[in-house]
């Protein structure tokens, strides 16, 4: 079996050989955060790109400002150990990136002004999240965190007991993922994804005010729409029965990418099928986190 490294407290080491304690604050409370990343491999180059990288690490950064969790890196620092660790790994696939900034201590006080912070970046291959083209969801009787309760835009660890919750719910009852709706009963978002409505010609989405995590592919997907398709982007407060009158659903996330939902709540999304925006820009995704579109070559970083 090959190795596998991790990045881990400022180098490149064997994962075999990281052990953090049963007592660790992390474990014990969550106190952490983390990021979801993808490098997209490509068959044709030989060759691996990471997708918006920069991106993701300023937010892994925000992320642990607002929980004083501080970790000694740049951005550009933490690109480069991550182009380092795929090197070190030699991913030739698409691959999936996890850093975790959190607390190591053992105290028992579930503080956050401790200064034992640390971060580790694993990776693994991973290709379709969902193993669909297409998704039968219902919306759950959890109700989404608030951002004064537990920030969503944090993506802070404890924050996806939440969204565990929320996806053995639907999942137990035969559906592939769960929506959440906020206190106030707007659409918010899925576990792990945001969600996207197509009607009446306008591409719509829940507002950061809704609780929703300002998703990195979500941008991406709204830059797409508006610049490639010259679709009109609505950023408002949805209802639940809008879901059932859509024109198209999709999720976006960077695990799910592009994904179609063609059934809410077993009420059927138009003609049950993926729509016509939604393929576009799950097109348009691809071509770009695979290196295929000069335009957009900036938002991918080359590791070999």
């Amino acid at each position: 079996m090959n190795k596998s490294y991790v990045f881990y407290q400022g180098e490149l080491v064997e994962e075999s050989t990281v052990n953090i304690s049963v007592r660790c604050k992390a474990l014990n409370y969550g106190l952490a955060c983390f990021e979801g990343i993808r490098a997209y491999w490509d068959e044709e180059t030989n060759q691996l790109y990471g997708f918006k990288l920069k991106e993701h690490y300023e937010r892994l950064l925000q992320s642990c400002k607002a929980l004083n969790i501080n970790i000694p890196y740049t951005v550009d620092e933490l690109i480069d150990w991550t182009v380092k660790l795929l090197k070190k790994n030699n991913f030739k696939t698409t691959t999936y990136i996890r850093p975790m900034a959190f607390k190591g201590s053992n105290s028992i006080v579930p503080t956050l002004l401790d200064d034992d912070n640390r971060l580790v970046i694993y990776c693994q291959p991973l290709g379709s999240y969902s193993g669909k083209e297409a998704l039968k969801v219902a919306v759950s009787s959890w109700t989404r965190l608030e951002d004064n309760m537990l920030p969503p835009r944090t993506k802070a660890s404890a924050a996806y007991l939440n969204s565990g919750l929320a996806s053995l719910e639907v999942t137990r009852n035969g559906y592939d993922e769960a929506i959440f709706l906020t206190k106030n009963g707007h659409v918010c978002e899925g576990p792990g994804e945001n969600i996207f409505m197509v009607r009446k010609g306008k591409l719509i989405t829940p507002p950061p005010s809704d609780n929703i995590l300002e998703g990195i592919t979500r941008d991406t997907v709204m830059m797409l729409a508006k610049e490639e398709l010259g679709i009109e982007v609505v950023e408002r407060s949805m209802a639940r029965t809008e879901l059932y009158a859509a024109d198209e659903l999709f999720f976006s996330g960077t695990a799910m990418e592009v994904t179609s939902v063609v059934e809410v709540d077993d009420r059927i999304v138009a003609d049950g099928k993926p729509g016509e925006v939604s393929k576009k820009i799950k097109k348009l995704f691809f071509d770009i986190t695979t290196g295929k579109n000069p335009k957009y070559a900036h938002f991918c970083t080359k590791v070999y």
